[in-house]
């Protein structure tokens, strides 16, 4: 483990933002994760009561099971089943506001995610640029008979840069999955929010 810590040690300066870098990225895809287990937003109970209405009078235990639990899909539900009484019109318009309210949710973390995989390898360049310039700095002072001073500012060069890459190459990958994620969880609400709409659209309509 120290020998690992001395190697990247030998980046140079640019290290430390890469290493905020990494932090960063990590946490944001481990949070991403426990978001967007299905289980977590798509919670069964709650679809099996949304199910299983059948008339009006089952509306009010829809309401009571959503309330047991927090995110998108409970609130949308939520939202469509409490305004029942309300024009149709007027139900699609809130269901549409909140969906917007949850998108954000459901999306937030992304752009840094989007931003670190972007500057990492921008970061290693900027560290091969400057290990490459410590290079040629100790070539015109001490010339080239130490190849000790010269390796060390070749390996800050190619350390930095396989560390940009190694932290921005996987970071653009999470960031596709769970923009991708993010796509077919909405495509997914809104699926099941049109569904119950034309469900209550039958009841008024019978009514």
């Amino acid at each position: 483990m120290l020998e690992i810590y001395n190697s990247l040690a030998q980046g140079g300066i640019v290290m430390i933002p890469l290493a905020i870098c990494s932090i960063l990225a990590l946490a944001i895809i481990i949070e991403k994760f426990i978001v967007y287990k299905k289980s977590k937003i798509f919670n069964p109970e709650i679809i099996s009561v949304v199910d299983n209405i059948a008339s009006p009078e089952d509306i009010p235990l829809a309401v009571s099971v959503c309330s047991n639990y927090h995110g998108p899909f409970s609130h949308l539900i939520k939202i469509i089943l409490e305004n029942y009484h309300q024009p149709l019109e007027d139900i699609k318009e809130d269901v549409a506001d909140q969906a917007r309210q949850e998108i954000r949710i459901l999306e937030r973390g992304l752009g840094i995610l989007e931003t670190v995989a972007a500057i990492a390898p921008i970061l290693g360049l900027l560290g091969t640029v400057l290990g490459m310039v410590r290079v040629f700095a100790d070539i015109s002072t001490q010339g080239v008979g130490d190849p000790a001073l010269l390796s060390g500012g070749i390996s800050e060069a190619l350390i930095s840069t396989a560390v940009g890459l190694s932290i921005g190459i996987p970071t653009l990958v999470f960031y596709n999955y769970f923009y991708q994620r993010s796509n077919n969880v909405i495509l997914e609400l809104e699926k099941i929010s049109n569904e119950l709409i034309r469900k209550i659209r039958s009841y008024k309509q019978e009514t």
